[in-house]
């Protein structure tokens, strides 16, 4: 594979100077266009050292203009990244629409370096890059334009690049312990690079390679294909980037699981009292433990309007310490939410190791009321299912208790509680038009939350449906199953 980038290409200083300025202003020209598109540009730079890489970088916010480009460099995690799941670090800076987000680095990086200490197996790795390319789907499958380039220097071209630099006292600084290093692993690192290029190089998002050897050669180069890309890009018409979508909702029998959730049963006032002061004591000591061994947990909650979610949490975090959770009501998403990819706002609401998050409303909105609302494309909807496992998979496979909750009740109960709230002054604020609105989608409604767990509950991320018709027996059961959670975790 990389034969290809060890040919030593050259660039004379003349045609190099000439073709600089054109592009320069081809550059700038796209930047203003693409602040006006509706996709965000990620630009991984990875390659070996000394081949360039910060070097271009630099070059391209000289040339471009950098109040539109965001650039993120990722080193050893640090203390609050390792405290999140890997992947945390790279959703917190993903650009937003219209700008360029330059990943230096980025996502590669460690799976190269951990195979090449033998930190990890091939079957890690792969693993690894698995993930990598689901990543990189769903970037791309939302719009984005991910442009991967590789900088490369064959081994002759890597001794006497370092060679160089250590010889000129103006740049010796340049030259560390591990460039002296890398020398010495040259073959094994050729290996495993060319390996993970190979199985990340895909149709939605290939590696180009760019020859590190000639500054002028490389420079000129890079900036033509992010040049050129975008320009392409720009020029596409955005419906042709939608795939077309099957409907499989359509189904005869709209008999859903929710017809079957035994709404009857209920908890007498003394004997709530008793369960509820005996679990909040218990969920006590269990958030104290989780805390103290740093054992975080995401609470995601679902339900009707007016279904309870709002006292349930209050009993929840009646129980817990006011500097160890913290509890998230989702709306309709910010413009600079809306900016990003869905998952983007929950990515970074993630906190550090010990602590709660309780999310009211959740990513499951994309197949809810999006699906149902038409906000979304089907299309969109469609593949959120795999997406939303994903996420779960990596919050879950990173040590995270999640507890998904359902909180249901029949359509008469809504009613009742809807009328209850009108008659309350300090509760009239909860009832809307729009709640009446959505009563008569009830039955749309009920399909999405049905489908939604079918393609959602899984071993390590289960939905639990709480009955919720009788709001004490609802309150209890969430918090059993919570305690039953943080007990098995710890």
């Amino acid at each position: 594979m990389f034969e290809a980038a060890e040919l030593e290409r050259t660039l004379d200083k003349e045609t190099y100077k000439t073709e600089v300025a054109k592009l320069r202003v081809e550059l700038i020209e796209i930047q203003q266009r693409l602040l006006n598109a509706d996709f965000p540009v990620i630009l991984l730079i990875s390659g070996v050292d000394g081949a360039g890489k910060g070097e271009m970088v630099n070059l391209l916010h000289e040339w471009m203009d950098p109040r539109h480009l965001e650039t993120s460099a990722f080193d050893t995690p640090t203390d609050e990244e390792k405290e999140r799941p890997h992947f945390w670090r790279y959703w917190r800076a993903l650009p937003p629409k219209g700008k360029i987000g330059i990943h230096f680095s980025s996502w590669y990086s460690d799976p190269i370096a951990d195979r090449l200490q033998d930190k990890i197996t091939d079957n890690d790795q792969e693993a690894y890059l698995s993930r990598v390319n689901t990543l990189e789907k769903m970037l791309v499958d939302d719009g984005a334009l991910l442009i991967k380039i590789w900088l490369h220097l064959g081994k002759k071209q890597y001794k006497e690049r370092i060679k160089n630099l250590a010889a000129d006292p103006k740049t010796a600084w340049r030259v560390t312990k591990k460039n002296l290093n890398n020398i010495k692993v040259y073959d094994q690192f050729r290996d495993v690079a060319e390996e993970t290029l190979r199985q990340t190089s895909t149709g939605h998002a290939p590696w180009i390679l760019v020859e590190g050897y000639d500054q002028r050669y490389r420079s000129l180069t890079v900036g033509r294909l992010l040049r050129d890309m975008i320009q392409k890009r720009l020029d596409v018409d955005p419906k042709t980037l939608v795939s077309p979508a099957v409907d499989w909702t359509a189904k005869k029998d709209k008999t859903t699981l929710l017809d079957f959730v035994d709404l009857n049963k209920a908890l007498e006032k003394k004997e709530y009292k008793e369960k509820l002061a005996d679990y909040q004591a218990r969920l006590n000591e269990l958030a104290r433990k989780a805390h103290k061994n740093k054992i975080s947990t995401v609470m995601a909650l679902e339900g009707w309007d007016a279904a309870g979610k709002g006292g349930m949490i209050r009993r929840m975090i009646h129980a817990l310490d006011a500097r160890h959770y913290r509890v998230l009501p989702i709306a309709a998403p910010t413009d600079e939410e809306h900016a990003r990819h869905y998952l983007w706002r929950f990515w970074r609401h993630l906190q550090r190791a010990g602590h709660m998050t309780i999310f009211d409303r959740t990513w499951y909105g994309r197949v809810l009321v999006e699906r149902v609302e038409g906000y979304a494309r089907n299309d969109e909807w469609i593949r959120a299912y795999q997406e939303i496992n994903e996420f779960e998979e990596e919050l879950t496979e990173h040590g995270i208790v999640l507890l998904k909750y359902w909180l249901h009740i029949d359509k008469d109960e809504q009613l009742a509680r809807f009328k209850a709230r009108e008659e309350i002054s300090y509760k009239q604020h909860k009832i809307t038009d729009e709640d009446y609105r959505n009563r008569e989608k009830w039955d749309d409604y009920a399909q999405a939350v049905a489908d939604m767990v079918e393609r959602t509950s899984t071993p390590n991320a289960p939905w639990h449906i709480i009955e919720g018709n009788d709001k004490r027996y609802a309150r209890v059961r969430a918090l059993e199953i919570l305690c039953e959670r943080l007990e098995k975790a710890l």
